[in-house]
């Protein structure tokens, strides 16, 4: 780590938390290429002007192309949002 400040480099536990990601996450992204880092021993390392690469990314995974996503179910109500009640028939 010769000729580097050590507040410029963060773990990538920090990196994660800074993120709001996993640290499997933060591996996931390096693998990737898509988060610059650097190896040290066993052990990356992140230059905090990288994390800004990463930073605004949309969360989730991108939806699939030329489909439109699936709208999702709602629970038992009916069109004006009211919520349904139906009695079970059966024995008495």
């Amino acid at each position: 780590m010769r000729g580097m400040k050590a507040d410029e480099y963060i773990s990538t536990s920090d990196a994660a938390r800074h993120l709001g990601i996993t640290r499997q996450r933060v591996l996931q992204l390096i693998r990737n290429e898509r988060l610059k880092a650097e190896k040290f021993a066993s052990v990356y390392m992140i230059r905090r002007a990288d994390l800004a690469a990463v930073e605004d990314r949309p969360q989730g995974r991108p939806p699939t192309a030329g489909r439109p996503p699936k709208p999702k179910p709602s629970p038992a109500s009916g069109q004006d949002g009211r919520v349904i009640v139906t009695k079970k028939r059966g024995k008495k």
